[in-house]
């Protein structure tokens, strides 16, 4: 079987590098598109380092742009790719512009679509990853889910439940995996930093740092919060960006550059509790059992909730005060590790690529 796996963001290069493990123990034939979506030095090649990742075999280098402009990117350079390749299946993940876009150029040409992580939904709308996630499950023919409420999402849409396959969080593989190597990383040493005696945040979605009263209302909040305990802040290039436009003041917020995965997950393993507005660091907090305090309406992940150690705070600032406050006083959620969460839905994954005949 010849395959191709898409990637763009970094969220996605945790989801594929254990599918990469898989492929390579049966000798398939894999090749890694690399669409450019994100490019920074601290948030794609210091990933692939620390992950061990090939170096990508196809690079599309479509640059930052509107989605819009970089949806249409992808699809055009991403349509030569997969004619010369003629691959039996390609893999997107995640619910970045790279996923939807890589999915609907291999429908047009028809190739199987496989979606590792599929039927998550938010049920909001207004979220470019809501409606990539949407595209996507309705064009894939093998649909890859993390918790029991993504299928459930995927059934009440319609999709043939022969198609949806609850296999566990590949994401969590990559965590297992890497974590006596990020235990050793120097991050807290460097930065002169006592466990359990921080919170991390990290923010990056357009619904909280484009609009500047939403943005401003969030920060205000924090700065509040980090009178009480230090907040270390490695800031998303697009996030830092707003921060000087907008010229938002961040208080004693510690602010530093993106971090590579090991840095990154040792600092936040260590951390008193964490302040996201990302969907995949509510799942690696659950794992962790680090208290998460989610700055959105909504999850799609509400097995994070349910289960794990993540709260819904919205982004109001007295609902971040209030919230943070609980955690500092000693009222942490306690959650448990879901299902299929175990290291080995990679292995469940690629077992079922390989036994599928279109």
């Amino acid at each position: 079987m010849k395959i191709v796996s898409m990637v763009g963001a970094r969220p996605n290069f945790m989801k594929v590098d254990p599918l990469i493990r898989e492929f390579k123990k049966v000798n398939a034939e894999h090749i890694l598109v690399h669409t450019g979506q994100h490019y920074d030095e601290n948030m794609s090649r210091i990933f692939f380092t620390d992950l061990e990742l090939p170096v990508p075999d196809v690079w599309l280098g479509i640059g930052p742009n509107s989605p819009a402009v970089q949806f249409a990117r992808i699809i055009e350079r991403c349509e030569q790719v997969l004619k010369k390749e003629n691959p039996d299946l390609v893999i997107v993940v995640g619910d970045v512009t790279s996923t939807a876009a890589g999915a609907i150029t291999a429908s047009t040409l028809n190739i199987p679509v496989a979606h590792v992580e599929a039927g998550l939904r938010s049920f909001d709308h207004s979220m470019p990853e809501e409606i990539n996630r949407i595209l996507t499950d309705h064009i894939a023919e093998l649909l890859f889910a993390t918790e029991p409420s993504a299928e459930k999402n995927l059934l009440n849409e319609g999709i043939p439940r022969e198609k949806i396959h609850l296999v566990g969080n590949v994401m969590i593989d990559t965590l297992l995996r890497l974590r006596p190597k990020f235990e050793q990383s120097m991050i807290m040493d460097r930065l002169q930093l006592e466990a359990q005696a921080y919170a991390v945040l990290t923010l990056h979605r357009p619904s909280n740092v484009d609009d500047k009263e939403t943005f401003a209302e969030i920060i205000d909040g924090l700065v509040e919060v980090s009178e009480k305990t230090p907040i270390i802040f490695p800031v998303h290039p697009r996030t830092e960006k707003n921060l000087k436009l907008m010229k938002i003041p961040t208080g004693n917020i510690r602010m530093l550059p993106p971090l590579g995965y090991l840095d990154f997950m040792k600092l936040f393993a260590c951390s008193e509790f964490i302040l996201t507005d990302s969907g995949g660091i509510q799942e690696e907090a659950t794992v962790l059992g680090v208290p998460c305090l989610t700055l959105r309406q909504n999850t799609e992940r509400p097995i994070t909730v349910s289960m794990g150690t993540n709260r819904i705070v919205g982004v109001s600032k007295k609902a971040i005060v209030s919230e943070a406050a609980k955690i500092i006083e000693g009222e942490k959620p306690q959650g448990s590790i879901p299902p299929l969460w175990d290291g080995k839905t990679a292995e469940r994954i690629a077992k079922i690529i390989l036994d599928y005949e279109s």
